[in-house]
């Protein structure tokens, strides 16, 4: 008579780790996620009804996650379409990734060990939207040398650190740098020259120019690679050949470029390995010694 015992009673079901995961999801953070993704995979930006259909929603939820991440400065629209393509932010955050922290840390006793053996000034810079920033430097020990301002920006497009950068980055970022200079009024036939540039820089694996800022001052650049093979920064010898320079370039080079592999170690990357003595990636004519 009375109610039922307690050993009568079911006790409820235990839930899975990834039902219990479900319990607790954001849908709207789900979705915003999701666009995010999409557009990561992208070479090619995609309008707002391209989106919809290949995350199969409607336009109307896909209309309101669009609004929001660009408000936020998370993706942004071509500047000759309405397709929407990931911005420069999430690289932004990545900046204030421990990884950066840990590799401008590592990089001082590196930079500094460096300038010594080459009598060159060494800096280390990030890619920041469509400019680089000099984030770690050691001056030159020698009488005579390049001075660079520690948190210099200059356009990535004009400088041997950005295009080794970009050399080493995804298509939707290189892309993204590339759309942002023929918004800005690049030249056609300049835009492809970059583009040329930055393809054999690709392919030689670092950025060797002479003379392209300053007379006398040739720029020596290698990518510093994290484990996806992406690089997160970029380390440049801007050489300048005095008559009393005890370190011929090219061993001054080779110099840097096991820099750049010890540097790239520390974010789990290793750097493909030049072909020595460099020359100009592009025109493939030698440095003079």
């Amino acid at each position: 008579m009375g109610g039922p015992r307690k050993s009568d009673v079911a006790a409820p079901a235990e839930k899975t780790p990834r039902e219990g995961q479900a319990a607790y999801l954001a849908p709207a953070l789900e979705k915003g996620l999701d666009v995010l993704e999409l557009l990561a995979r992208q070479s090619e930006g995609l309008t707002q009804s391209q989106i919809a259909q290949q995350l199969s929603r409607s336009l109307q939820e896909v209309y309101r996650m669009v609004v929001s991440l660009e408000r936020r400065g998370y993706i942004r629209r071509g500047p000759q379409d309405e397709a929407f393509r990931l911005s420069m932010k999430l690289y932004d955050l990545a900046l204030a990734f421990p990884p950066i922290e840990m590799l401008t840390t590592a990089a001082n006793p590196i930079l500094l060990r460096l300038a010594a053996e080459t009598q060159q000034s060494i800096l280390l810079t990030v890619l920041e939207g469509a400019f680089i920033r000099t984030i770690a430097y050691a001056d030159s020990p020698a009488p005579l040398g390049f001075r660079v301002r520690l948190g210099t920006s200059s356009p990535a497009e004009h400088t041997a650190s950005g295009r080794v950068i970009l050399a080493f980055q995804p298509p939707t970022i290189r892309e993204w740098n590339f759309d942002a200079l023929a918004a800005n009024g690049i030249d056609r036939a300049e835009l492809r020259r970059v583009r040329q540039r930055i393809e054999a820089i690709a392919a030689r694996h670092y950025e060797l120019i002479a003379g392209e800022n300053i007379a006398g001052i040739t720029d020596v650049s290698f990518p510093i690679l994290d484990g996806r093979g992406q690089a997160l920064a970029a380390l440049t010898m801007p050489f300048l050949q005095s008559v009393r320079g005890r370190v011929p370039i090219q061993q001054a080079a080779a110099s840097q470029f096991k820099a750049a592999c010890e540097l790239s170690n520390i974010l789990g990357g290793t750097p493909p390995e030049p072909e020595f003595p460099l020359s100009d990636p592009l025109t493939r004519a030698p440095h003079p010694e």
